[in-house]
């Protein structure tokens, strides 16, 4: 099965790459995000190098998956605790109403 050859823009250059059927437009916003977080990082002056810009914003993305991985995991078991203890709270008021 042939997959979609996509072309993104980072940095002034272009990259032809092959994706799934149907992802080219998750594939599109991505680089366009990666893109953007390369020219800040560009911008500050400070790092020079296209690796070194590109290692810096691998970086910093991935922190902030991770943060948010972290922040979903907490919801999660906050979630868990609110039902249990709404469940709680109907099966006592439902024995109060069966008595």
């Amino acid at each position: 099965m042939d997959k979609p050859t996509v072309s993104v823009a980072i940095l002034g250059q272009t990259y032809k790459i092959n994706c799934p059927k149907g992802h080219e437009a998750d594939l599109k916003e991505a680089a366009e995000y990666l893109n953007n977080q390369m020219r800040e990082i560009k911008a500050g002056g400070k790092i020079v190098g296209l690796e070194k810009i590109a290692v810096l914003a691998a970086l910093n993305i991935t922190h902030d998956m991770l943060s948010n991985q972290k922040y979903a995991r907490s919801n999660e078991q906050q979630l868990r605790e609110l039902t249990s203890q709404l469940d709680a709270a109907l099966t006592h008021q439902t024995k109060l109403v069966n008595e």
